[in-house]
This record gives structure tokens, C-alpha cells and sequence, in this order.
């Protein structure tokens, strides 16, 4: 779709049905990680982790995504490298980072976690061609 937004596409746990919403996402080396409000349901799907068919950049690939939670969100799903690699997310959740790229003040990760999820997409597979960054 385009360099920031692609489409995710998932089956519920108890359902035969597939969703498919579009996102903003970033890569981390081989990861694609998206950040979503909590009050969206869709990343609900990945908790615990889940198959996902991802469009991105014209290609469609595979892999396994799993959303963070909480503390979480923080630790293992990869806030600080959203943070960092996006400057409009450190303004709009108004974290300021340090010259070392860390949190000045480190509740503000906490804060940003309370309201958000991150989702992360790792082993993936293409079904079309190759990947181009």
C-alpha cells in the first residue's frame, strides 16, 4: 500500500472467517512491528500469537504476529524502537529521548503502554516475490 501502511489479515481463534484491516507498521530488521490503541480489537486475534498474511510494499507474505501487552509492550514488544525510528510517535505520546536514544524519563514507556499494543510479525515467508526495503 505504501511505505508506511499495509494490510493484516488474520482468522479469529473460533472462527472460519478471515479479517483484513490496514495498519501502519515499521521494519526492525526482519520483524515488522505495529503499534495499535488499545480500544481496536483486531490485535486481540494475536494474543498469544497467530498466522498472518501481511500486503506489504506489493508483496503478500506470511508469518507468525503477536501482540504485547502492559509491561510487556515495554520489554519484548519494542516500544523504544518505534520510538526511536519514529519522531512523529515521540511527539504525539510526548516522550522526549536522552543523546543516548533512551527514555528521559522512563515512565513515560509505562504511560504509553497503558493505552497502546504492539504487535509484532516475525517469520516471514514470501508467497509472491522477494522482499525489497
Amino acid at each position: 500500500m505504501s511505505n508506511s501502511t499495509m494490510l493484516i489479515t488474520f482468522a479469529p481463534q473460533k472462527s472460519s472467517k478471515t479479517y483484513t484491516t490496514p495498519v501502519n507498521y515499521l521494519w526492525d530488521d526482519r520483524t515488522l512491528l505495529v503499534v495499535s490503541p488499545k480500544d481496536r480489537v483486531w490485535w486481540r486475534n494475536l494474543r498469544g500469537g497467530a498466522r498472518v498474511t501481511v500486503c506489504v510494499r506489493a508483496q503478500t507474505l506470511q508469518g507468525v504476529g503477536r501482540a504485547f501487552e502492559g509491561e510487556e509492550v515495554v520489554k519484548e514488544g519494542g516500544l523504544l524502537t518505534e520510538l526511536r525510528k519514529v519522531p512523529a510517535y515521540r511527539r504525539y505520546w510526548r516522550v522526549e529521548l536522552d543523546e543516548n536514544d533512551q527514555p528521559k524519563d522512563p515512565q513515560d514507556l509505562l504511560r504509553v503502554a497503558r493505552t497502546n499494543v504492539l504487535v509484532r510479525i516475525g517469520d516471514l515467508t514470501h508467497l509472491c516475490r522477494e522482499v525489497r526495503r
